[in-house]
């Protein structure tokens, strides 16, 4: 008996010392199994619409390319600080719950960023709700002391305590039927290292984007979302080193997932060569900070080289061991992504089969 006793002692001190991981760790350790298998291909509002489509259940371009769902989807919550009823891109709300929910419930995967209008120059009440460039929006960068302004202090600081709880209150709706709280890579303040955005290099000091990212993170993690995989990603840069990335970078402690947004804008050549060496200093500063990296926005507008998905994404990616990768969206005036209609189909078809390539099916 008193060994039996030394032995139930022994093991519920093991679990004591061993606490249930959080929905957030699940998630990272699930993207680390996974990167081993290959690289998750990702869209941006890829059940929303495509180039033909708006709103169609069960639709998706990627699906009526291949057969098989992205294995990740990204969600866009810009406008959810005005309590607008759309975000920026004019999906509703409602909807964007439902289709997370759809698709975890599929088995695949989370990402969610937030372009949050300008505090200093908005329209307070959602006046200029839709307004995409650039009074008032992520993209007015009239002001250099927008980020200043929202800490401590600040005159707005008030007012984005207010917006903070709005994200708050949306990422409460995420909850499968049972309750149970759903795993979300999520992607504030990106493209820093870029000056576009009004929390981007030239418009605040670094010590002010790190306390603007610790004051969003410590607000949300009081609040109880311990399913928040926190994604750090500047833009793909020429001048992306190692020395540049920590610049602004949070710490390890705020930080799981690393990554860069990268687009090609110019030259195939110049994004081919760009990208091979903001991937190779990635994966190496995730091996050693024991992160996940990833390629967290890519693509090239409009495909209007239709081969790109092989001959130029895939021949670079497919050397790194990143977790995924995500093209944004396909809206009619502007795509990223496959469609049925498009001449880059066939090759998206050969990038789909290739051996490194991961889809819904194939993570389940």
């Amino acid at each position: 008996m008193a060994l039996a006793t030394i032995a139930v002692a022994a093991c519920t001190t093991q679990k004591q010392a061993e606490p249930e991981k959080t929905r957030a760790q699940q998630l990272f350790d699930r993207l680390d199994t996974l990167r081993q298998k290959g690289i998750m291909f990702g869209h941006q509002d890829d059940p929303f619409y495509g180039l033909t489509w708006e709103y169609q259940n069960d639709s998706s371009d990627v699906k009526n390319v291949c057969g098989d769902w992205p294995a990740v989807m990204g969600f866009e919550i810009g406008g959810i600080e005005m309590g607008d009823a759309k975000n920026l891109d004019s999906v509703p709300f409602t909807r964007m719950t439902a289709e997370i929910i759809n698709h975890y419930n599929r088995g695949g995967v989370i990402t969610i960023s937030w372009h949050p209008r300008n505090p200093l120059t908005t329209i307070e009440g959602g006046g200029n709700a839709g307004q995409k460039f650039p009074e008032g929006t992520a993209w007015d960068i009239s002001d250099t002391t927008v980020v200043k302004n929202v800490l401590p202090g600040g005159t707005k600081y008030d007012l984005f305590q207010t917006w903070m709880q709005k994200v708050s209150d949306f990422l409460a709706t995420l909850k499968t039927d049972d309750g149970q709280k759903i795993p979300i890579i999520f992607r504030p303040w990106h493209e820093n290292t870029g000056s576009w955005f009004w929390w981007g290099e030239r418009l605040c000091s670094a010590d002010d984007y790190k306390a603007l990212w610790n004051m969003l993170q410590d607000k949300l993690t009081a609040d109880g979302f311990d399913n928040l995989l926190w994604a750090y990603s500047p833009g793909m840069a020429a001048d992306l080193t190692e020395e540049k990335y920590l610049e602004r970078y949070p710490g390890d402690d705020r930080i799981s997932l690393v990554g860069i947004d990268g687009y090609q804008w110019g030259p195939r050549a110049d994004f081919m060569a760009q990208l091979d060496a903001n991937l190779a200093m990635l994966t190496k500063f995730a091996e050693v900070h024991g992160k996940i990296a990833a390629l967290t926005e890519c693509g090239l507008k409009n495909l209007t080289e239709p081969d790109w998905w092989t001959t130029a994404l895939n021949a670079v990616v497919e050397k790194y061991p990143i977790s995924y990768l995500l093209v944004w969206r396909n809206a009619s005036h502007e795509w990223f992504g496959p469609s049925p209609a498009k001449p880059d189909a066939p090759y998206f078809m050969e990038y789909y089969n290739s051996d490194k390539s991961l889809f819904l099916n194939e993570i389940k």
